[in-house]
This record gives structure tokens, C-alpha cells and sequence, in this order.
């Protein structure tokens, strides 16, 4: 890969994420860890905001942006596969977005790439979620985006109901069910609801402000996903 290409990329990859650490950069753009602190030296000294430090990771300043670009057919081909797969899982708001962005996508494309991106050999069977899971997604997406507290009855493994009011971080999938990862209020610890599991939820007009040690980051470090961020 040229110089300026990796550049490009590494710019790329951090302002995908909220965060991106040197290990990460450097497994991704397969060079060592010092040609991606020498590569980062050099965007800044360019006029590139990132911000951060080794040992911490690193992220895009606000007031910075790139042109639009081009997917290429490998790239658009990847998209229709990705939605596809996340059409059958996501709540039936998320899907239609899902599906319309995609369009928007394909119509930049030159015509063999789109022909090509939409025949992908990739498909999902239509097995989808049963209703009320799809709603108790959509509720708790919004919610969680909104910073919402949320009251909800809930079934645990043993057939016990509780009441719980937890703030809704956000929602994973694992497979086979989807989970609410939150802060429960009722329990002052972390907590891990299946949607599936869940007899009643009530979306409060009550806001949640981020707190040390109660935030995405903190679930995220205590069920071992941190590489999600």
C-alpha cells in the first residue's frame, strides 16, 4: 500500500469509530505500531484534529470532514450482505432505513457495479423475530438513544417477574436473542435483559446523565466487549 493511501485509510478508520487504540490501527492496516504513531505524527502536523495519545487511542476532532467516496464493487457487494443479515434481526423501523440507505448507495454506483453488488451469491432465510420482540427493540433502541429511563417487568431464567427501572445502554445481539445491557437502578449494578424475556416496558420522561463507572464503556469492560467501542 502507498504512503498516501495508508494515510487515507488511517484517517478513515478513526473516524469510524469513537475511539481506536494503535494496536487496533496497526493490525488493520497490518504495519507496526510505529508506523502508525509516525502516520499519525504526520496528519497532525498537516492539520488533521486527531486527538489522543499512545497508550489511550486516538479520534477525529470535530470541524473535519472528507469528500463522499466512491464504494468499490467488493465494498458495495459487502453492504448488500450486511443488510440482508440485518434485515431479519433489526426492529422493522431500522430494517426500512436499512434498506433505503442502501438504495441511496447502489444509485452512485456505475451500473456493472451495482449489478454485481446486488447478485451477490449472499442471502439470509426470512426468519424473523416474533413481533413483540421486534417492538421491545424499537422501544429500547429509541430509548437508549434518547437517554431514557425505562421501568420493565421482567422474567428471569428461573420464571421470577421483577420490576426493574434501569437505564437502557444499548442493545447486542448474540446469536440468537437479542439483550438490553443497562444500569439497573434497582439493583445498582449492571445488568443483562433479554428482550425476549421482557412482560412490560414503560419508556419514562425521566432523562439519565452519563455517569462515571455507569456508562456504555463501563458495560462494555465488564462483559468483556471492549473492542466494540
Amino acid at each position: 500500500m502507498r504512503p498516501a493511501d495508508r494515510l487515507f485509510k488511517l484517517v478513515q478508520l478513526i473516524r469510524g469509530r469513537r475511539l481506536s487504540t494503535a494496536a487496533f490501527l496497526a493490525e488493520r492496516l497490518e504495519v507496526s505500531l510505529r508506523t502508525v504513531y509516525r502516520d499519525i505524527a504526520q496528519l497532525q502536523h498537516q492539520g488533521v484534529p486527531i486527538e489522543g495519545e499512545a497508550g489511550v487511542g486516538y479520534r477525529l476532532g470535530s470541524g473535519f470532514d472528507l469528500p463522499p467516496l466512491m464504494f468499490t464493487q467488493e465494498e458495495a457487494s459487502a453492504l448488500v450482505a450486511a443488510v440482508r443479515m440485518a434485515q431479519v434481526w433489526l426492529d422493522p423501523k431500522l430494517a426500512l432505513s436499512a434498506e433505503a440507505s442502501l438504495s441511496k448507495i447502489l444509485s452512485i454506483l456505475p451500473i456493472a457495479a451495482r449489478t454485481a453488488a446486488v447478485s451477490s451469491p449472499l442471502y439470509v432465510p426470512t426468519i424473523k423475530l416474533d413481533k413483540v420482540t421486534q417492538q421491545n427493540l424499537q422501544t429500547l433502541r429509541e430509548a437508549a438513544q434518547k437517554r431514557l429511563k425505562v421501568a420493565l417487568n421482567y422474567n428471569d431464567l428461573s420464571d421470577k417477574t421483577s420490576k426493574r427501572v434501569v437505564r437502557p445502554l444499548g442493545c447486542f445481539f448474540w446469536g440468537k436473542v437479542w439483550t438490553l445491557g443497562a444500569w439497573c437502578e434497582t439493583r445498582q449494578d449492571f445488568r443483562s435483559f433479554r428482550l425476549d424475556r421482557m412482560e412490560k416496558i414503560t419508556v419514562s420522561e425521566a432523562t439519565f446523565s452519563l455517569e462515571a463507572g455507569k456508562g456504555l464503556a463501563d458495560y462494555l469492560g465488564r462483559v468483556g466487549a471492549k473492542d466494540l467501542l
